[in-house]
């Protein structure tokens, strides 16, 4: 929606705030809950439109065009021609074409489940904004503002709707999404004069307007909402939205390259076993071998496509991502899950990602401590709640107010005494913030920041009251107890003031942060994350280094690293300002000696990304300010923050923490480890079935039997192939699992004897329901040959089906014996029963088993059918036992 102010005034950018605050019925204090749940309700959700979404019939149309599912129509329908010519039964048809519909349906549940999963994670890491609402501040999802809401902004927003500015301090803003301009505008809340010339203003140049995507690079500003949605300026120039596009892992890609090559061969192969047959036939030659041999084709061609395997891979993914943002590690791109395996070197924050983020002022240097707490609560954005009495903002800022709200000096009262009149915000280059308040008949400066760069600008000090020349003496010992505080891992911090008649004219560093009062230090500390320890002792166990960044001092950072035991002196730690004079190739050389980075600049973060790239190493790299985005990007694997984030770092990082905490890093590796390892899991347990099928059915054709017909190897694909596989896929992490070193990202997916493994138990799976179908013949004759046999062909497809269920606990472990594994999985056991409880239908129900061409066998077959089945087990644990003791 777009607010309206009538035929007289039609543009924002032309009237005064207060009348737009009048037209839009709201003011500073933000609207009501009440008023914000109608004014939603009637305007609608601020968002753009969606594109169409495929239908469910679209989507199950989509499934029928498999290449694979068309040459089983095609064939059932040959089938169905020659059986009404023939006058036989049609049973075969419908059971193709019913079994075609299930797995369509399957897809489409799979593709739906996916999408649903996806769609939550999205919901999970849509962006939020500051509101007033009720004179009280808060957040709320981007989506539920509407019109008339007073937004908050600061560097590192995402501008969340078309805006009127109504307060500006130092408000920069990047517009380019709009305008093309990639330099930041300077923005402000005065109103905007046409000239006699001009019939509007153009967008590049409305000053006192904000409009959605857009981002905050510098400063802050409060805005009142005049557009939201569709009728937002990015709304009308996106009016068919969908720029998400289905998108595909490298995994996905290798498997569906993998598919290719097998559709190819086993079309190769259908050819050679077609003509082959028809040649061995070719006196005899008739409609119905043709049809036979044709359908022995079909059936080959149906035993070696894994047709659920992409289907499984996304399954397993999209349900694995689910599960980590449940654990507050929010997954962006599923491609991140894959390269959370590989994650060789972990580049993280200390304050809130190592430490728990609730900074407290312990101890303090000054001659003045009221004088000194209170300049450092008013030098800062952070405001008192007055019904918690805790402060509300950021981090250091909070424990500044609070701190004077211990001295009973609350900053809400302060404020009155001394209002806010100019501003310098903080700046990572500059190491320091400025306020500029009235205080009487004259104005008062408070300067806070680094001490080591805000004493260079101080030359007078405030002793008992009284101002005198801060000597070199006296500096001396404020660097002396700057570093004894720094040596206990406090934070430090500086402030100064100064006075004025008037209120400065140039509001800039040059003229304003140089020959200050010193007023003293205050130091606090941010007690470390107690669950990092194990974290970081993990990390290391795994393989994984763990690299701490941070802007503190390097005393501070060396204290906190040996605590958590990220190193073991203070020669693995090393400054920005020592990174600057290295040359690209020694700190390339250098690098692995380095695990602490103290006082960097954001762009040192993206040469540490980069230089461990030309290493080869794999990086995680995490990061919460607008400055931190190039470096996430860079990074192999993006971390945002989710509390401290800004939504410029959200929208670049691949994966963002809901807690910002590093042990959430940690278990997200561990779950990338398992997620895949699940997958290769599925992927051996698929294909080596497939191949266990496509191994009987060319020894039956050779011999000249049929062992399974097309409609038995689509039920056993259905049935015990794709649940099992997807079980495996919530397998639960083995133990040794974060003991491993990281694996290579080159590494390929059948690497560590996988394709071996496929291929000896597919011939193993193979050999035993040959046998199975050989036993039942003679059970059946007492006659040990291979022709074609209801017992046999029964037994075989029993013991096919089951050995596929038991081997799929197999691979539970690759390695280790399953009866050494402690967890058990229920789906695992769930789709077991389930299959044994649908073979036992399509066995003993007459109607099912006439249609599927089978023979209601005795208890002792049954029994022999499933012990031969059982054997996989055994076998594949004497085959682990040697490959663990090699």
């Amino acid at each position: 929606m777009k607010y309206d102010l009538g035929d007289s005034l039609t543009k924002a950018y032309l009237v005064e705030s207060k009348e737009i605050l009048n037209e839009l019925k709201t003011d500073y204090n933000g609207l009501s809950e009440e008023e914000s749940e109608i004014r939603l309700e009637k305007e609608g959700l601020n968002k753009l439109d969606e594109a169409n979404k495929t239908s469910l019939i679209m989507k199950f149309v989509k499934e029928l065009t498999n290449p694979m599912i068309i040459i089983l129509i095609i064939a059932s329908i040959v089938s169905g021609i020659t059986a009404a010519y023939a006058n036989e039964s049609f049973a075969d048809v419908f059971i193709i074409f019913i079994v075609v519909i299930i797995n369509g349906i399957l897809g489409v549940y799979q593709e739906n489940k996916s999408e649903k999963a996806i769609e939550a994670l999205q919901s999970m890491t849509s962006s939020t904004c500051k509101v007033i609402r009720n004179n009280k501040q808060g957040a709320i999802k981007s989506e539920e503002l509407v019109i008339g809401d007073i937004v908050l902004l600061e560097a590192g927003d995402i501008i969340p709707a078309d805006g009127r500015i109504i307060e500006s301090a130092s408000l920069k803003i990047e517009e380019a999404a709009l305008t093309g301009e990639s330099v930041a505008v300077t923005k402000h809340s005065q109103v905007l004069q046409l000239s006699k010339e001009e019939k509007d203003i153009s967008l590049g140049d409305r000053k006192n307007m904000v409009y959605m995507g857009s981002s905050v690079v510098y400063g802050r500003g409060k805005v009142v909402i005049t557009a939201t949605g569709m009728d937002t300026e990015m709304g009308k120039i996106a009016n068919e939205l969908s720029n998400t596009k289905d998108s595909q892992t490298p995994l996905q890609i290798k498997l569906s390259q993998l598919s290719k090559i097998l559709s190819i061969l086993v079309i190769g192969i259908c050819v050679f076993i077609f003509l082959f047959s028809i040649g061995k036939a070719y006196p005899n030659l008739g409609s119905k071998v043709f049809i036979d041999t044709f359908m022995v084709a079909v059936s080959l061609a149906v035993a070696a496509i894994p047709e659920g395997l992409a289907a499984v891979v996304t399954i397993v993914l999209a349900i694995g991502v689910t599960n980590m943002s449940k654990k507050n590690a929010i997954i962006r791109k599923l491609t991140a899950v894959e390269t959370l395996g590989c994650a060789q070197v972990i580049c993280s924050d200390k304050t809130g990602t190592l430490t728990q983020n609730k900074m407290t002022v312990v101890k303090y240097y000054s001659y003045d401590e009221n004088i000194l707490s209170k300049a450092m609560a008013l030098c800062s954005d952070a405001v008192l709640d007055e019904e918690s009495k805790k402060a509300v903002g950021e981090p250091t800022e909070c424990a500044l107010v609070n701190y004077a709200y211990k001295l009973n000096l609350n900053k809400n009262d302060l404020i009155k005494i001394q209002p806010r009149v100019e501003e310098l915000p903080f700046d990572s280059g500059r190491k320091m913030m400025t306020t500029i308040h009235k205080y009487n008949d004259r104005y008062i400066q408070y300067t806070k920041g680094a001490p080591d760069i805000l004493l260079k600008r101080c030359n007078k000090i405030l002793i008992n009251n009284k101002i005198e020349d801060l000597t070199e003496d006296i500096k001396k010992e404020i660097i002396k107890e700057n570093k004894n505080m720094a040596n206990k891992a406090l934070r430090v911090l500086c402030c100064a003031f100064r006075y004025y008649d008037e209120i400065p004219q140039i509001i800039n560093s040059d003229t304003l942060e140089n020959n200050l009062i010193f007023l003293g230090l205050t130091g606090m500390i941010d007690p470390v994350r107690e669950e990092v320890v194990s974290s970081i002792r993990e990390c290391k166990d795994a393989g994984i280094r763990p690299i701490m960044i941070t802007g503190d001092h390097k005393d501070t950072a060396i204290a906190i690293a040996l605590e958590l035991g990220i190193i073991k002196n203070e020669k693995e730690a090393i400054t920005g300002s020592m990174l600057n004079e290295m040359s690209d190739k020694e700190f390339e050389n250098n690098i692995e000696k380095y695990s602490v980075y103290a006082r960097v600049q954001p762009e040192h973060k993206v040469r540490i990304v980069n230089t461990w790239k030309k290493i080869g190493k794999i990086s995680a790299m995490t990061g919460d300010g607008v400055n931190d985005a190039p470096a996430i990007k860079n990074a192999d694997i993006g971390v945002g923050m989710g509390i401290t984030g800004t939504d410029v770092t959200k929208n670049v990082s691949d994966m963002v923490l809901a807690d910002d905490n590093f042990a959430t890093i940690v278990y997200a590796v561990k779950e990338g480890r398992r997620i895949y390892d699940n997958i290769r899991k599925s992927i051996q347990f698929l294909l080596s079935s497939n191949l266990s099928e496509v191994i009987a059915i060319f020894f039956a054709t050779l011999i000249g039997f049929v062992i399974l017909k097309p409609v038995h190897l689509l039920w056993i694909n259905l049935i015990t192939d794709c649940f099992p596989a997807l079980a495996l896929g919530t397998e639960k992490a083995e133990e040794d699992i974060m003991k491993r070193k990281p694996r290579s990202s080159k590494e390929s997916i059948f690497a560590g004897g996988v394709s071996v493994d496929i291929i000896w138990q597919g011939f193993m799976i193979a050999i035993i329901t040959i046998i199975a179908y050989v036993v039942g013949h003679y059970m059946e004759s007492g006659i040990w040959e291979f022709v074609n046999s209801p017992d046999g062909m029964t037994m075989a497809f029993l013991t096919m089906s089951m050995a596929e269920i038991f081997h799929s606990f197999n691979l539970k472990s690759r390695k280790h014996s399953i009866f050494t594994i402690k967890n058990q999985n229920k789906f695992l056991w769930g789709a077991m029963i389930v299959s044994l409880l649908l073979t036992l239908a399509v066995i003993y129900i007459p109607f099912l088993s006439n249609a599927f061409g089978l023979e209601e066998i005795s208890f002792i077959e049954y029994i022999v059918s499933i012990l031969m089945a059982f054997t996989v087990i055994p076998i594949v644990e004497l085959v682990k036992y040697f490959q663990r003791k090699k």
